[in-house]
């Protein structure tokens, strides 16, 4: 009796002290994107080869080498094969510890979700060279926002794919670094600006309390894909306002250039980001397409929440700087087939997504 009491307590003891299980976000596009470290060093190598002249030239215009880390960038969330050399060209220069990944929330609709940032409640990310932590800050942030400006929602994180795609480049360059996830679903002008003055301040709050650095310490990235381009494939939506022939082609080009250098480069200002807006919403609608960027939600948000901290932290003007445009038909994929990896869409004159990559400082 002695020894099954005595045996019980341990029993007990072990109970209590074990720690419950981590939960883990598992990679959704197994085709797109890496999740083997071989494909990743594999295919990083094969764009630093067929691409690396266009990286080195960016690198060289702005001497990254030397430059302050961003505290904010844009960059493209497509299959490597096609954004290829964008995303080493703006998260090379993301430097911190910490990184603040504001998402677009594809998949909203589905779940019926807007008007809200979404949060997720995984302890870790699964990647190519291991775990990628979710970062203290976010239970931090959570205890700062109200409570009407979030919801948890696994999920819709589960099924995005929008972060997922940055996340392997950061943890290419920094093994230890950690994220906040948050998605951007639809909504208003309005209540855009409403829960990213929350956000800002909530980040605010809880860098100046852990005595962190904007840039060294926490850093936020914005994924986009910009225009959506064409005819066909793309669920019976035509998006080829310019037409699909080569002078189509050059106005869609012209036009995205046009929203980038009106909005997005420069000292970032509301002026601008409700003129983005303006681009690529409907008046009438914010739920429906003007022009076919997919980051129409998440640039404005995340930038405005930027714009925010600087006033709050009264710190220099945020400058935007253009390290790269391209798009999925610009130049030659890089070749991934062999490495387990491949396309998740067509890339032709009748369907091809534009990228963005920029860099605030």
């Amino acid at each position: 009796m002695v020894f099954r009491n005595w045996f019980f307590m341990i029993f007990l003891m072990f109970l209590v002290g074990s720690k419950p299980a981590e939960k883990v976000r598992k990679p959704v596009d197994l085709i797109g994107f890496p999740t083997q470290s071989w494909q990743m060093d594999s295919v990083m190598n094969r764009i630093f080869n067929i691409q690396g002249q266009k990286i080195l030239d960016s690198w060289k215009k702005y001497d990254i080498k030397k430059f302050t880390p961003w505290k904010v960038a844009i960059c493209p969330h497509d299959d490597y094969t096609y954004a290829g050399w964008l995303y080493p060209v703006v998260l090379r220069n993301v430097k911190a510890s910490t990184v603040i990944l504001i998402g677009v929330a594809h998949k909203a609709r589905k779940f019926g979700l807007e008007d809200k940032m979404v949060f997720d409640s995984f302890d870790q990310w699964a990647e190519p060279y291991g775990p990628v932590k979710v970062s203290i800050l976010r239970e931090k942030l959570l205890n700062q926002l109200p409570r009407s400006t979030y919801i948890i929602h696994d999920s819709l994180q589960q099924a995005e794919h929008s972060i997922e795609a940055i996340i392997p480049v950061l943890q290419y360059y920094n093994r230890k670094v950690e994220i906040v996830p948050i998605l951007v679903p639809y909504m208003s002008s309005s209540r855009m600006e409403s829960l990213a003055a929350s956000l800002s301040l909530a980040i605010t709050k809880v860098i100046q309390e852990m005595n962190l650095g904007w840039n060294k310490d926490v850093a936020i990235v914005i994924s986009n894909d910009a225009v959506h381009y064409g005819d066909e494939d793309w669920g019976g939506q035509n998006y080829a306002p310019y037409g699909c022939d080569s002078g189509g082609y050059n106005k869609a080009l012209a036009h995205e250039y046009e929203i980038i250098n009106n909005c997005l480069l420069g000292n970032i200002s509301k002026p601008k980001l409700r003129q983005f807006s303006e681009y690529t919403v409907q008046d009438t609608n914010y739920r429906t397409y003007r022009w076919s960027w997919c980051g129409r939600y998440a640039v404005p948000f995340g930038l405005l929440t930027a714009l925010y901290m600087e006033q709050n932290l009264r710190s220099n003007p945020l400058k935007g700087m253009l390290l790269g445009y391209s798009n999925s038909i610009m130049q030659p994929a890089i070749p991934v087939e062999d490495l387990k990896m491949g396309r998740t869409g067509n890339a032709n004159m009748h369907h091809w997504v534009g990228y963005a990559a920029i860099g605030y400082k």
